[in-house]
């Protein structure tokens, strides 16, 4: 199994995945234009992908869908809560498969296990990729650190992982004070702090790399993102970082 980030931050989110002849593209947050662009920095053609699978509706994660799938026809699949909430952001199509959170979704030899989150959105699920015995997740968008999330991630190989702001720049930043709340809240996001952690725990077991992923653009630096893991988890631990403004690099799991 392998991967990359296309693009990922409040900006827009969109991670690959592929294995054995099965393509997914989790998330569409950006354009199709810039999409096909980065796949195709990566050797990859979009029209080739298998399916788009949408974790909820907030629009850094479904505003490119309705085009992946009217230009490039590519399955949505998505829960029919999400699509009733994302509808006017998606537009018509025609390609829709449902799913409910929690449910196991098939594609061949690749299982996807849709996991429920806390995060503020009407059905926000994240997923964990299965494949010959080893397991990526993408867990961002996830309220906080919400009980079952430590034992997932040590069942894991490899995980994007959010690590959304750095608590004292969200503190001094320019974001209103019901805003910051809700960033920082049960429903909102995780700190590098708080990722850190979950990454520590979780390099004692199977997990061999994480990506921290979902920065913030004004609460968050790379560096900031970085340091934390590395201090958590120490400096030899594979830590990437799956950017906000370009295609990441080819990761395997």
């Amino acid at each position: 199994m392998l991967t990359f980030s296309l693009q990922s931050g409040s900006n827009g989110n969109s991670i690959y995945v592929e294995a054995d002849g099965v393509r997914l593209l989790f998330d569409a947050g950006l354009s199709g234009a810039l999409a096909a662009e980065r796949l195709a920095a990566r050797g990859r053609d979009i029209r080739d992908v298998t399916a788009l699978v949408l974790s909820h509706e907030h629009d850094d994660h479904v505003r490119g869908a309705g085009v992946f799938q009217r230009k490039f026809g590519i399955p949505i699949w998505i829960t029919r809560r999400t699509l009733r909430r994302s509808a006017a952001l998606i537009g018509p199509v025609s390609d829709v498969r449902h799913f409910t959170a929690g449910e196991r979704i098939e594609f061949g030899p690749v299982r996807v296990f849709t996991v429920p989150t806390p995060h503020d959105a009407a059905e926000p699920v994240c997923f964990v990729i299965e494949h010959a015995g080893r397991r990526l997740g993408i867990l961002t968008d996830l309220g906080h650190p919400f009980r079952a999330l430590p034992r997932i991630l040590e069942d894991l190989d490899a995980a994007y992982l959010e690590s959304n702001y750095d608590p004292e720049m969200l503190a001094a930043g320019p974001y209103p004070a019901a805003l910051k709340a809700r960033i920082r809240g049960q429903h909102g996001h995780l700190s590098n702090e708080e990722s850190a952690a979950l990454s520590a725990r979780a390099a004692r077991s199977r997990l061999g790399w994480i990506a921290a992923a979902h920065l913030s653009e004004v609460n968050n630096e790379p560096e900031r993102a970085l340091d934390a893991h590395r201090r958590g988890i120490g400096r030899t631990f594979p830590v990437h970082l799956a950017s906000r403004y370009a295609v990441g690099d080819v990761l395997e799991i």
